[in-house]
């Protein structure tokens, strides 16, 4: 496949798993801190690794022109990194060898259960920013009043996290079939 033609069928690839995050999110806007964020940013991460940031910040841009570029999407310009370094870290989940399989699925989901359970105060920077917080007591108040929602994102993100290894096996199938990346 000549070079611009495989840049291209990237980047079409790449948009429309900025766009399928997107659509995913607005679909389930009204369970609190419950999406599957977490589980495409970390299935892409072991897929594509670096590039993976592509579709991410395809879907941060696609989030500040529907939302009108409020504070969340600030915070979104550098909350979603962390999760996706811990994944860099992490690596591919194993071959064959199905009792690490496990153990590597198991770091996963503890992984995204801890960025959902951070979300608040990876988000304090630009909230205290925006709202005011002009001590560090009230960027502390603002995170524990925050806390039960980072719950129900810790928990919502531990059970996705589940499903990162079919996920990211999926893609890769579809790679070699086709979808090539």
């Amino acid at each position: 496949m000549r070079s611009s033609t495989r840049r291209l069928r990237d980047m079409a690839v790449f948009a429309m798993f900025g766009a399928l995050m997107f659509a995913t999110r607005v679909a389930m806007q009204g369970l609190p801190n419950i999406h599957l964020l977490g589980l495409f940013t970390a299935s892409l991460t072991l897929t594509y690794r670096k590039r993976a940031l592509i579709p991410l910040y395809i879907y941060i841009f696609i989030e500040g022109v529907y939302g009108s570029y409020g504070t969340m999407w600030f915070s979104y310009l550098y909350a979603w990194l962390p999760l996706w370094g811990m994944f860099m870290l992490a690596g591919e989940p194993p071959l064959g060898n199905e009792s690490r399989r496990r153990r590597k699925a198991l770091l996963y989901m503890l992984l995204c259960g801890f960025h959902g359970l951070s979300f608040g105060v990876l988000c304090a920077p630009v909230n205290a920013l925006f709202f005011g917080l002009k001590s560090f007591e009230g960027a502390v108040a603002w995170v524990i009043a925050g806390l039960p929602y980072d719950f129900i994102h810790a928990i919502s993100n531990f059970a996705m996290g589940g499903l990162i290894i079919p996920l990211s096996a999926l893609i890769k199938k579809l790679n070699k079939n086709g979808l090539s990346i």
